[in-house]
């Protein structure tokens, strides 16, 4: 997989590169500022971008909005971004999207757990931290369609909503493979979510779920 690094920190984008390359990853690129960010995408076209939120040249979420200047003018590279907050005003239009991650840093330093995130998102898939899913729907019942789904629908679809595949949620829920994935179908025809061959029926599943969450 070939992958730009985007993050100001040079001790943690050296880290990161490091990390990237000993999984067999290829860094192309690397970028301490979002305009450079934006030059090494147009230069290289990776399949992936890695970018922190916060970069120069602004205080700001800089790193965030670029992203979504990638995804709108590149939309064959895929994007993970990394914040040492939750800060999602800049990039919720973002989430649940294919081909996006969303990760706090402190899950870098938890191996096992990010290995898995780069490939998946470079794969169209969704990679989304816990912490994150749990900001966007903490507090609010979830509404109309939503509302029909059994409790253990909102779980499957909840571990989902976290970029967990149908086999990592029946691990965590002591279910089999088979199980999760009648609960998913079962989700999708309370959703009115049908398989028209153009649309991905669990990023929208995803979707729902994460909208009927609070504003950040």
């Amino acid at each position: 997989m070939r992958i730009v690094v985007a993050e100001d920190s040079v001790l943690f984008r050296e880290g990161l590169v490091r990390l990237l390359v000993e999984r067999g990853h290829r860094v192309v690129a690397t970028a301490g500022h979002a305009v450079d960010l934006i030059a090494a995408v147009v230069e290289h076209r990776p399949d992936l971008a890695v970018v922190d939120i916060r970069m120069p040249p602004g205080d700001g979420a800089d790193g965030a909005r670029a992203a979504r200047r990638i995804r709108a003018e590149h939309p064959e590279v895929t994007v993970l971004l990394l914040s040492q907050h939750i800060e999602l005003r800049d990039c919720l239009n973002l989430v649940g999207t294919p081909g996006f991650g969303y990760l706090l840093k402190d899950r870098v330093l938890h191996l096992d757990e990010f290995d898995e995130a780069p490939t998946r998102v470079a794969a169209g898939g969704v990679a989304l931290d816990p912490v994150v899913v749990q900001a966007l729907v903490r507090g609010r019942t979830v509404p109309g369609a939503l509302a029909a789904l059994s409790a253990r629908e909102h779980q499957v679809l909840a571990l989902a909503a976290e970029g967990h595949s149908n086999t990592a949620v029946a691990g965590m829920l002591h279910l089999s493979e088979r199980t999760v994935e009648a609960h998913m179908r079962s989700v999708f025809t309370k959703l009115n979510l049908y398989d028209d061959g153009s649309t991905n029926r669990r990023v929208q599943a995803v979707v729902a779920y994460l909208e009927a969450g609070p504003s950040p």
